[in-house]
């Protein structure tokens, strides 16, 4: 596909230095962090400008050869996994913020930005980025808007969505548009907020304007030690319940507590569930809210309570929660990492259940997750060394899936679709409901270059006739259910 008529194209458009092709080298990109999936491209090409990148879509779409976007690698859905004989446009050297409008309350950046350097760059006049995923100090924002990043205080800030203004994206064609923009709300339809979550399907996009955020007058960090995830569980209900709405409410189990304390030595103490509270805002209300929290703690059985007394106990707490993923290596040789999302009315029941399929499997599952908007990660732990153990985990894992989906919620919350959840995405929709998101795929990307073979649970073509649409069968018994 890439012959040398091609290469020799890209090397004049991205400069020799800015193009690899021995194999060594691009194994580098052959996955994201989800290594179960592996594919090594044909090309790997590092632009400096957008211009760049629209000429090397340009051939792309010329020659009909797919192209993958991709920032630091850190995904663990597959979603920068590369199409064979395909082309990974890397964002390594567009790494510019281009402008701090502090007045205006917003950063204007590249796509290989990462996301810890956007605080960086506005703490010192008070403000802050807020969307904070556990790879915060190595993830792009290019990769934050293609899978709609969160972490653990989108709670109250929102996801990536919320913070992005507007965007300059390479469409698949290499036609350059400009979506949203610097107003809080650009009129018209929400274009940039249907491309943040596509998962690099719709294009690539090469400069972010972002939303910041004043930093608030109190933050108050709290740590609650319970003897079930059921007592935690009905804490945090009870905490939204209330009318409270913290910035982060996080929760971990046995298994996680074990090991983030054998990597960081954050100080937790060791017991069943673990949940960590940060509230934020003006100091009356933060204090009055964290009387209201310690109250519920109380109520619900907590064995210990403890409140960060200074900005490093503070730092350290995260620095154990963000620790969380990595440190399971100190427990288990392998693991899976899973993210589906239920509602919080539902958080003890799908705990249980999930503990249960765990046990019937023969397998043991921590858990580590934003428990204040309902998104789990629960990690299945397993040793492939053991023949069969592996497929067994698989299985248990998309099975926690369908659980959450059963429940009310959805596949993923956070960590996108990609390639490992596909086959899940003919589990939550309806053909109708699918076929109804390709045509806004096909409007965008008539030829299926970008991200092909992603998102889906099979195949299918632009020119693919939907067929008669066929009612859900909540619609057809004639109840409707949304949530």
């Amino acid at each position: 596909m890439l012959n040398q008529a091609i290469l020799e194209d890209l090397g004049r458009m991205v400069g020799s230095d800015g193009i690899i092709l021995e194999r060594e080298q691009l194994q580098t990109y052959e996955c994201d962090a989800l290594t179960a999936f592996r594919v090594v491209p044909g090309a790997v090409v590092l632009p400096r400008t957008t211009a760049q990148v629209q000429e090397v879509v340009r051939l792309c779409a010329r020659h009909g050869i797919p192209f993958v976007a991709r920032g630091a690698g850190t995904g663990l859905s597959g979603g920068a996994l590369p199409a064979a004989g395909g082309i990974v446009i890397s964002f390594a050297r567009m790494t510019r913020i281009l402008e701090v409008d502090i007045a205006n309350q917003r950063v204007a950046v590249e796509p290989g930005v990462i996301n810890a350097h956007v605080t960086n760059a506005v703490a010192d006049h008070g403000y802050f980025y807020a969307p904070d995923p556990s790879s915060q100090p190595v993830c792009t924002i290019g990769g934050n808007v293609a899978e709609n990043a969160g972490g653990a205080h989108c709670l109250k800030y929102g996801f990536t969505t919320t913070h992005v203004l507007g965007l300059e994206v390479v469409l698949p064609d290499g036609e350059l548009v400009h979506l949203g923009g610097a107003a809080l709300d650009a009129p018209g339809y929400d274009l940039t907020g249907l491309f943040v979550g596509s998962e690099g399907t719709l294009g690539v996009a090469t400069k972010a304007i972002l939303r910041i955020v004043k930093r608030p007058e109190a933050v108050q960090t709290l740590l609650a030690a319970f003897h079930s995830s059921t007592a935690a569980a009905d804490t945090v209900s009870g905490m939204i319940s209330a009318g409270m709405l913290p910035s982060a409410i996080e929760m971990m189990d046995r298994l996680s507590i074990q090991a983030t304390e054998a990597a960081v030595h954050a100080g937790y103490p060791l017991c069943e569930a673990l949940l960590l509270v940060e509230l934020d805002g003006p100091v009356s209300e933060v204090e009055s809210q964290m009387r209201m929290v310690r109250d519920l703690c109380a109520l619900h059985g907590s064995s210990e309570v403890r409140v960060a007394q200074t900005a490093d106990e503070r730092a350290l707490i995260w620095k154990g929660r963000k620790a969380a993923f990595a440190a399971m290596g100190r427990i288990a040789k392998n693991y899976i990492l899973q993210d589906g999302v239920i509602p919080r009315t539902a958080l003890a029941r799908v705990l249980r259940q999930i503990e249960e399929m765990g046990a019937a499997a023969g397998l043991r599952i921590a858990n580590v997750f934003h428990a204040g908007d309902g998104n789990l990660h629960p990690m299945v732990l397993y040793d492939d060394r053991i023949p069969g153990q592996e497929e067994i985990a698989l299985d248990l894992s998309y099975r926690i899936l369908r659980a959450c989906v059963d429940a009310g919620g959805s596949i993923t919350g956070e960590h996108g679709v990609g390639k490992e959840k596909q086959q899940e995405m003919g589990y939550m929709f309806s053909e109708p409901d699918l076929a109804t998101m390709q045509r806004v795929r096909c409007a965008f990307d008539p030829k299926g270059i970008s991200n092909p073979d992603k998102l889906f649970p099979r195949p299918r073509l632009c020119a693919e006739k939907a067929g008669p649409y066929q009612p859900h069968p909540l619609e057809a018994s004639g109840v409707a259910e949304f949530f």
